[in-house]
Order: C-alpha cells, then sequence, then structure tokens
C-alpha cells in the first residue's frame, strides 16, 4: 500500500513520456509550403511573446503569496506553493508550443482528407493533455513523497494544498488573460471582417487575422491547460486533505485506518493515467468530414479510456479496503468513483446536446437569426439557462450516488466513519478527471483544427482544404463544451470537499474551540451568503467588460488599416496588413485587464476570512451555487451561438454572407467571452477562494 505514491509517480512520467513521442510524431509531419511555414511562425512567435510577458506579469503575484504563506502557514508552504504554480505555467507552455507547431501540419494533412488531418491534431492535443496530467500528479507525487514520507513536516498536508493553490494561480490568470486576448482578437477580426467588410473568416486582408489565431493558443490551449491542471491536482488533493484535517493528523502519525484512505484517490490517478494512455493511441481519423463519423473516432479513446479506469477502480478498492475492519463494503467507493466518472460524461453529452448543429437547440437558434441578431441572441441565452437545469439535476445525482457510496463503504463505527459520505463525494471528483490525459488531448485538438482552418483561408488553398479543417473545427467546438462540462462539474464537487476541510481546518486550528456556523438566520452568515453569490456575476461582468474595452480598440484599428492602407480591403497583390499591431493591441490590453478579475479571487476571501470565518463560509457557500450555474450557463449558451453560426456557413438559411448569417456572427461574438474567458474561468474562480480559505484557515482563528 505505501508504494502506491511511487506507482502514480511512475504512471506520470510514463505520460510525459508518451507527450514527448507525440511532440516527436507531430513534428515529423510536413509544414506545408513556404506561405503555411510563415503563417505558423508568426502564430509562434506572438503566442510566444504573450505568454512570457503574462508569465513575468503573474511571477510578481505569485513571489508575493508565496511569501505571505511562508510568512503565515510554512516556508514549506511556499516551496510547494511555488512548485504547483511553475509546473502549472511549464505545462501551459509545452501545450501552445506543440499547438502552434502543428497547425501548419494539420492544414496540410487536410489535404489528404480528414483520415490523416484528425490525428495529426489530435496528438497535437495530446502533448498538452499528457503534459498537464503528468506535470500535475508527478508534481503532486513528489511534494507528498517528500513532505509526508521523507521529512514527516507537521504541517504536511496544509504544504500540499498550497501546491493546489500554486496551480489554481496560473489558471486563473491563463484563463482570464488569455481568454481576453483571444476574445478581443476574435470579436474584432469578426464584426470588421464578416459583417462590415463582407470577407471570410480569416481571410488575409483582415489585419486580426493572426491575433486570432494566436488567441485561440493562449486562451484556449495554454488557458485551458492551465485550468485543467488546477482541477486535476485539486480533485486528488481534496480528499487527501478531508481526511488529513478530518481526523487531525500529520505526516508522523499516518497509519491503521486512515492509510487506504490517503492512498485511494493517488491509486485512482494512477489507474487513469494508464488507461488515457492506452486510450489515446485508438484514436485514428476516418475519410467521411460528417461531424459523426469525426465524433466518434475522436471519442473512441475517451470511451475506452473510461472503460478501464472503471474496471482498475473495481479492483483497487477491493485490494485497498478489503483487508480492513473499517470497511464494510469496500465497494461503495468504487461506486462513488464511477458515479463521477458517468457523471461527468454525462454532463459532456448534456454540453454536446446544447451545442452540437445535430441536435433542435442549435437549430433554433440557426432558425432564430431569420429575424436577426436580436432573436439570435435571446436564443442562445435560452439555450444555455435550460441547460443549466439538466447540469445541475445531473451533478445532483452525482452528489446522492457518491454520498452513498461513500457511506455504504465505511463501518457504522469508528471516527472514520463519520465523514464517509463526504469522502465519496471528493472522491467523485478524480472519477470525473481520472482520464484527465485523454479528455484534455481531445480538447486541446479543437484550437488546433481552429488554426489549420486560419491558415488554409490565409494560404488560399483550395477550398476543399477549407471543408475538411471546417469539419474538424465544428467538432471541436463540442470537444471544448465536452471538456467544460468535466471541469465545472468537478470544480462543484472539489469546492465542497475542500469546503468541508476548511470547516474541519478551522475546528482544528482553534482547538475544538471554533466550530463554523452556516445558520443563514444569523447576519454575518446572511451577509456572507449574498457577497458569495454575487462575486461571481461581479468576476463576469469585470471580464466580459475588459473583452468589450480590448475588442474595441481592436474594431478601430482593423478599420483605420482598412481605410488607410490603398488597396488592402480590395485585395491588392503586395498589400499586406499590419497583423503585428493588432497581436500589440490584443497582448497590452488583455495583460492589463487580468489583474483586477484574477486578484478579486485571492484577496476577497482573505478579507471577509480576517473580519469572519462565518462570512467567509457563507461568502464560499454562495460562491459555489451561482458560479456553478453561470459557468454552466456561459460555456453553453457559447457553444451554441458558435455552432449555430457555423451551421448556417455549412449552407443553412441562406449560407455564407446572408443576413442570418450576419445575425449569427453577431451571436456569436457576443457567445465568444461567454464560452472562452468569463464561463471556464468561474469554476477556477470557486475553487481559487475555497482553497485560499483552506490555506489560510489557521491564520483566521
Amino acid at each position: 500500500m505505501d508504494a502506491v505514491p511511487y506507482l502514480a509517480l511512475v504512471s506520470a512520467v510514463a505520460g510525459l513520456i508518451l507527450a514527448v513521442f507525440f511532440f516527436q510524431d507531430v513534428k515529423k509531419a510536413s509544414p506545408g509550403s513556404e506561405r503555411m511555414i510563415f503563417l505558423m511562425e508568426e502564430i509562434q512567435k506572438g503566442a510566444k511573446a504573450f505568454l512570457k510577458q503574462e508569465y513575468t506579469w503573474v511571477a510578481g503575484f505569485a513571489v508575493v503569496l508565496a511569501v505571505i504563506i511562508g510568512a503565515v502557514i510554512d516556508p514549506l508552504g511556499a516551496v510547494s506553493y511555488l512548485l504547483g504554480a511553475i509546473l502549472s505555467a511549464g505545462a501551459g507552455y509545452a501545450g501552445m508550443t506543440v499547438a502552434t507547431m502543428a497547425n501548419a501540419r494539420t492544414t496540410e494533412a487536410a489535404k489528404d482528407g480528414p483520415g490523416k488531418a484528425l490525428p495529426i491534431a489530435f496528438r497535437g492535443g495530446a502533448v498538452m493533455g499528457f503534459s498537464v496530467a503528468g506535470l500535475a500528479l508527478g508534481g503532486l507525487m513528489v511534494v507528498y513523497i517528500l513532505f509526508v514520507t521523507i521529512l514527516e513536516s507537521t504541517k504536511a498536508f496544509e504544504i500540499i494544498t498550497a501546491y493546489g493553490l500554486g496551480a489554481s494561480t496560473i489558471a486563473l490568470f491563463s484563463r482570464v488573460g488569455g481568454g481576453i486576448y483571444t476574445k478581443a482578437a476574435d470579436v474584432g477580426a469578426d464584426l470588421v471582417g464578416k459583417v462590415e467588410a463582407g470577407i471570410p473568416e480569416d481571410d488575409p486582408r483582415n489585419p486580426a487575422t493572426i491575433a486570432d489565431n494566436v488567441g485561440d493558443n493562449v486562451g484556449d490551449v495554454a488557458g485551458m491547460g492551465a485550468d485543467l491542471f488546477e482541477s486535476y491536482a485539486g480533485s486528488i488533493i481534496a480528499p487527501i486533505s478531508l481526511v488529513a484535517f478530518a481526523v487531525g493528523l500529520s505526516a508522523d502519525d499516518i497509519g491503521g485506518d486512515a492509510l487506504p484512505l490517503l492512498m485511494f484517490p493517488m491509486l485512482v490517478a494512477f489507474i487513469g493515467m494508464i488507461a488515457s494512455i492506452i486510450g489515446s493511441f485508438l484514436v485514428k481519423g476516418g475519410t467521411s468530414t460528417d461531424s459523426k463519423a469525426l465524433s466518434k473516432a475522436l471519442h473512441l479513446g475517451t470511451n475506452v479510456a473510461m472503460g478501464l479506469t472503471v474496471l482498475g477502480v473495481l479492483g483497487g478498492s477491493l485490494w485497498l479496503f478489503g483487508d480492513s475492519d473499517q470497511f464494510d463494503n469496500p465497494i461503495g467507493l468504487a461506486v462513488s468513483v464511477i458515479g463521477g466518472l458517468i457523471i461527468g460524461w454525462a454532463l459532456g453529452k448534456t454540453a454536446e446536446y446544447y451545442t452540437s448543429d445535430h441536435y433542435g437547440p442549435v437549430k433554433k437558434i440557426a432558425q432564430q437569426t431569420e429575424t436577426g441578431p436580436a432573436t439570435t441572441i435571446l436564443g442562445g441565452i435560452s439555450a444555455g439557462m435550460v441547460s443549466v437545469s439538466a447540469s445541475v439535476v445531473l451533478i445532483l445525482a452525482g452528489v446522492g450516488v457518491a454520498f452513498w457510496g461513500g457511506q455504504y463503504a465505511f463501518a457504522d463505527t469508528g471516527a472514520l466513519g463519520e465523514i464517509g459520505g463526504l469522502y465519496g463525494i471528493a472522491v467523485a471528483a478524480i472519477g470525473m478527471l481520472a482520464t484527465t490525459g485523454v479528455v484534455v488531448s481531445v480538447d486541446a485538438y479543437g484550437p488546433i483544427a481552429d488554426n489549420a482552418g486560419g491558415i488554409a483561408e490565409m494560404a488560399e488553398l483550395d477550398p476543399s482544404v477549407r471543408e475538411v479543417t471546417d469539419a474538424l473545427d465544428s467538432l471541436g467546438n463540442t470537444t471544448a463544451a465536452v471538456a467544460k462540462g468535466f471541469a465545472v462539474g468537478s470544480a462543484a464537487l472539489t469546492a465542497l470537499a475542500l469546503f468541508k476541510s476548511f470547516e474541519f481546518a478551522i475546528k482544528e486550528a482553534s482547538g475544538g474551540e471554533t466550530v463554523l456556523n452556516l445558520n443563514i438566520g444569523e447576519i454575518d452568515v446572511f451577509i456572507g451568503l449574498f457577497l458569495g453569490a454575487g462575486l461571481p456575476f461581479l468576476f463576469a461582468a469585470l471580464t466580459i467588460d475588459a473583452v468589450g474595452r480590448a475588442a474595441q480598440e481592436m474594431i478601430e484599428e482593423v478599420r483605420r488599416q482598412f481605410r488607410e492602407i490603398p488597396g488592402l480591403r480590395e485585395g491588392k497583390e503586395g498589400v499586406v496588413p499590419d497583423s503585428a499591431r493588432c497581436v500589440a493591441i490584443s497582448t497590452a490590453a488583455s495583460l492589463k485587464e487580468m489583474i483586477i478579475p484574477g486578484a478579486l479571487a485571492v484577496v476577497v476571501p482573505l478579507v471577509v476570512g480576517f473580519v469572519s470565518v462565518d462570512a467567509l463560509g457563507g461568502l464560499l457557500a454562495g460562491s459555489l451555487v451561482t458560479g456553478f450555474a453561470l459557468a454552466i450557463f456561459m460555456a453553453n449558451a457559447g457553444g451554441a451561438w458558435d455552432n449555430a453560426k457555423k451551421y448556417i456557413e455549412a449552407g443553412a438559411h441562406g449560407g455564407k454572407g446572408s443576413e442570418c448569417h450576419k445575425a449569427a456572427v453577431v451571436g456569436d461574438t457576443v457567445g465568444d467571452p461567454f464560452k472562452d474567458t468569463s464561463g471556464p474561468a468561474m469554476n477556477i474562480l470557486i475553487k481559487v477562494m475555497t482553497i485560499v480559505s483552506l490555506v489560510f484557515a489557521s491564520a483566521f482563528v
């Protein structure tokens, strides 16, 4: 049993080796003509320059927070925090590097059809997927082995939690900064290009096109990678911290009935990693550009990985818990994990229903474009809101199954039995993210396919190439919505487990004297509840407003170039736009605008916690509920608008250039910051606030 952390570490290394293998495999493919290579390198330069500046800015914030953690909690906590931050940033950078290399190669392969193009895009995404999973799990296991097993630190579990906070810090700023960048460029390019100038998407005449393609990589690859890194690490930390704080464990008294509970999350992560590695080799392209056929090919790896994880978790729970008197029915915890896995899959399928053009909601929005942008926007808002109801029902079903599984597993007697149901909920979150390697691979595939279409258009390749890349890109919108379903579902369960850990930590830090009060009849709890309920809306407003301001500047710049550069709008030979100016606008705006929303998530719980821990409890509860609902609403509404636009571009309701198409573009530009800036950052927000509260719990009392 003591070998489990080492097994998990070995599987993490195996995931990183696979990432290197896929990197080399993608690198061998041809990047195409000189023009395609030039475009690829321009996108690479823009993405690297942005990430370098972004990480420089965030590093200052991280150092300040590390100093505070070192002074208030433990100096080793600062080390753990910085390790989590550095690895998260590294995973994002690695994914961005290969994504900007795979885009032109996917375009070149698309000349031979989707059978060649899909595997290259997927394997480019798989570098991101297994970098995220390998670095997150590997770093966490190093922290556990070092501080718990070797050094036996008295604050070992606070130190482990600080690792999660480091990952959360990078995730929050990467999602917000990258999201503002990509959507400012996307909105500017679409509104001036498609609506005003009447030119196609990614047309080489459009000055914002390069910035738009850079944004896909810094937002939807690097930002998304940091997001899932944090989600994955947090889902493993949550049940470990729950056990540790519930029974007052320190590194020198681990043993007995608590040991298998600490090992189980790591065992699930090990099983999921091995299953993901196997599943990743099963993704193969076909000959059809039909999105259903492409979806089946792409999701085969995910489905196989999930099936193998189910079998592995059943065996693993019997091995860990079968010989202990503390557990009546060890299979119960397997039920919790498998329930989480199934609910995560169901949340993804719900997102697919509301965002895929094969189903009614997107077709209805496309039909509403016939009466203009207003009805288009109303249709998307409605679809997003309805999807929240379905997702809430699913998450509650998952909580119920996981809680039952946890209670069913534990014997009626013993101190650990008191946390059985909550432990079941905590490990259900790992179930959702156990196959992170292959889930992120499928998600990161989308931006690569999107960039491939952009390069095909800018390089003026045969329209048949764009037809293949458009089919791949449309599927990418749906896979992104599916991954967001996994992420936000796990965020809700992880935040709940961390919240309970926070409650135990408050009690332990005060010597059993302070018990968190969540009675809303108490004025401080009531105030905290409403502050928490309002905070996600403020956060969303700040990020959407940031996109709006940056997009305004971008729109004016594109209009200026069309107006002042002779022959640009007409496509005169030898006349090229000043793309570098648009890249600079997006970079400067996103870096400036990300600071306030990002700092909000850390500062507010600290301020409230030092005033009243009961108010902080209310704050966390309120933000969890509204943050979850807003995340689902924004992700699905945005995805629905985007695919309604693509559905029309494929020929429905008049096709490209029609009035319906213009209305759909307006809907899509509203949905862009919803699905790629504010929505994805929401699940990080609720976890950052909870994990900050947990790390600083002892300081509050």
